[in-house]
């Protein structure tokens, strides 16, 4: 794992180049008036925002930096806005201390900006920190503070922390909840799947004379929906309507896709139907939802239907479109299919996105073909598609599942030069792949990169660590990492290292001489039926064969004994005997560590 630091130096180039600014060489700037310079530079880094560029925007910030520029507040800000939205969260604790070292006094809106990115990342405890120094600095506490801080807490399922903060607004001046917060608090009440709870902010709501409009009851009817009680969400059409608010795109969206994932075809084609009178003309959104549901009910005809009715609407394919069949055939095993939709995509000059060369990519992983699976990246950058975490970790599930750790770790490697962060899923893709193939010590050295990298093993984390010793007879180990000791000696051990190594080398060997014996001897007398039947080349075999169980046994006996305890030496001499004898590490295995 040579170039995994690699990530962990980008992950600080923003704050290096932000520390930068310390050092300015524009008389403009250093005479704290406005420059034109850095003004245009921001008004561009916006441009870069509405336009679905985010990334470009630390390149023209990087360069202020070095042509000796001072970043305004609002560039500040605006490059939080650019972090939030490709999630670069690490990256935004440095940017208020820049500012302060800047001289420059953060505002509410920056402020607003900072709670809105750890809101994002569901990190609440920063966001309520900041919340506090914003009070402490004296800046005006809005209406929009408090709904980022609800929206939040509703992001981290906890709609009663939420409510709450609804309540503490009454306690401050000029700040009082508006439709948006009663519509953020009902959207944590329904992602909790408590509609009863959501129908009450909605009494409250009514109560501080505020209608509830479209996005209120979209809200509800997506809760309805997504608990399998799509006919409550198409029944509050009516009350809409007595409402006198009208149902719109966003609404059938929901209701048609509420009856298409229940597999209720007839129902879905009968509201389509019914859009008709509702005067709400179907879209793409509606017929990829109806071709999806047929899709997973295997309604070929379905689909041929689905799609003569968009061309009778006059409603043209789009990516998404392409994808939803892209994926039909590819959870059927048929690539070349799949494959063939993906070329009708391209030659219609529709440009495919991430996500329909994830598709292609699991198509391939799951026929067996990482290679094709990885081969995607090269066409990717041609089509000037980014990768992202999904696509990558589907292709280092594919050389864990071929066996192939060495592939899946270049894999990843490749990821982190990318810049872009893996996230728990595929941590725990590369330790499974590491117990498949029998190597748990570096399936338990991937939990020590993620605890660097801040993200905590979960329990199931540590279940497949467990699993990879407990594969190779190593049950004390794996009553270890349960326990929650990754190192393999916690602090009390490490004072008393000479017994616990002593210990560790008996209970260990007890362990091979009582159970290794009788699942290796089959194989033993294997080798021996080869070598009677090889020839001179065979002795040759056998001697690399012996080196590698060697090089193999050093490396677990390094791992149970990190701390170098004394009698070490006994053990691994013991250790390769019982190799020779009996082949305690079977080949497949040294092959993948050596």
């Amino acid at each position: 794992m040579a170039e995994v630091g690699l990530q962990e130096k980008k992950m600080h180039s923003f704050s290096t180049s932000t520390a930068q600014f310390n050092q300015f060489s524009c008389p403009v700037c250093l005479s704290n008036e406005s420059c034109q310079i850095v003004r245009s530079r921001t008004k561009l880094m916006n441009t870069l925002i509405d336009k679905g560029k985010p990334r470009e925007v630390h390149i023209l910030f990087k360069s202020l930096a070095e042509e000796g520029h001072r970043p305004s507040l609002v560039t500040y800000t605006t490059v939080l806005v650019a972090l939030t939205i490709q999630k670069r969260f690490k990256a935004v604790s440095s940017l208020l201390s820049s500012v302060e070292k800047d001289g420059l006094k953060p505002d509410s809106i920056f402020f607003n900006a900072m709670i809105n990115a750890f809101s994002e990342s569901g990190n609440m405890d920063e966001a309520m920190k900041i919340f506090k120094k914003m009070k402490e600095s004296g800046c005006k506490l809005t209406t929009t503070t408090f709904n980022t801080l609800i929206k939040g807490f509703g992001i981290v399922g906890l709609p009663e922390e939420s409510f709450k903060l609804y309540v503490s607004m009454a306690e401050e001046e000029d700040v009082k909840p508006n439709d948006r917060t009663f519509n953020i608090l009902i959207r944590a009440w329904c992602n909790k799947g408590n509609t009863e709870a959501a129908w009450d902010v909605v009494y409250r709501m009514i109560a501080t004379g505020q209608k509830p409009d479209a996005v209120t009851y979209n809200t509800i009817a997506k809760a309805y929906a997504q608990k399998g009680e799509t006919s409550k969400a198409e029944a509050m059409i009516y009350q809409m309507q007595n409402d006198k608010v009208e149902p719109n795109h966003r609404t059938c969206g929901i209701i048609l896709d509420g009856y298409s994932k229940e597999g209720n075809m007839e129902a879905a084609i009968r509201f389509l139907q019914r859009m008709k009178e509702l005067r709400v003309q179907p879209n793409l959104v509606i017929f990829n939802s109806l071709i999806k549901g047929y899709l997973d009910t295997n309604d070929s005809d379905g689909v041929n239907e689905a799609l003569s009715l968009m061309e009778e609407f006059g409603v043209k394919p789009d990516v998404v479109t392409y994808s939803t069949i892209m994926n039909g055939w590819s959870s059927s095993g048929m690539m070349s299919k799949c494959q063939e939709i993906f070329d009708d995509m391209t030659k219609g000059n529709i440009e495919p996105d991430a996500h329909a060369f994830s598709i292609l990519a699991k198509g391939y992983v799951r026929a067996g073909e990482p290679a094709k699976a990885e081969g995607l990246l090269k066409q990717m950058a041609k089509s000037g598609v980014h990768p992202n975490v999904v696509i990558f970790t589907t292709i280092i599930a594919g050389w864990c599942n071929a066996g192939k750790m060495e592939c899946a770790l270049e894999a990843y490697e490749m990821m982190c030069r990318m810049d872009i962060s893996p996230n728990l899923r595929t941590f725990e893709t590369l330790i499974w792949g590491y117990g498949e193939a029998k190597q748990p010590w570096k399936a338990e050295e991937i939990i020590k990169i993620m605890e660097a990298k801040g993200i905590p093993p979960r329990k199931r984390t540590k279940q497949l660590v467990a699993d990879a010793w407990r594969s190779i007879g190593f049950v004390s180990e794996a009553k270890r990492i349960m326990d929650g000791s990754i190192d393999g000696h916690t602090q009390r051990e490490e004072h008393n290292g000479n017994s616990i190594g002593k210990s560790m080398e008996k209970s260990h060997l007890k362990e091979l001489q009582s159970k290794s014996y009788s699942a290796f001897v089959a194989r033993e007398d294997t080798l021996k039926q080869q070598n009677e039947g090889s020839t001179g080349t065979g002795k040759h075999h056998m001697v690399l064969k012996t080196s590698a169980q060697s090089r193999c046994i050093v490396a677990i006996t390094k791992h149970l004994n990190p701390f170098g305890f004394k009698g070490t030496t006994g053990l691994i001499k013991r250790l390769q005997f019982n190799a020779m004898g009996r082949e305690i590490c079977s080949m497949n295995s040294c092959k993948l560590i050596c």
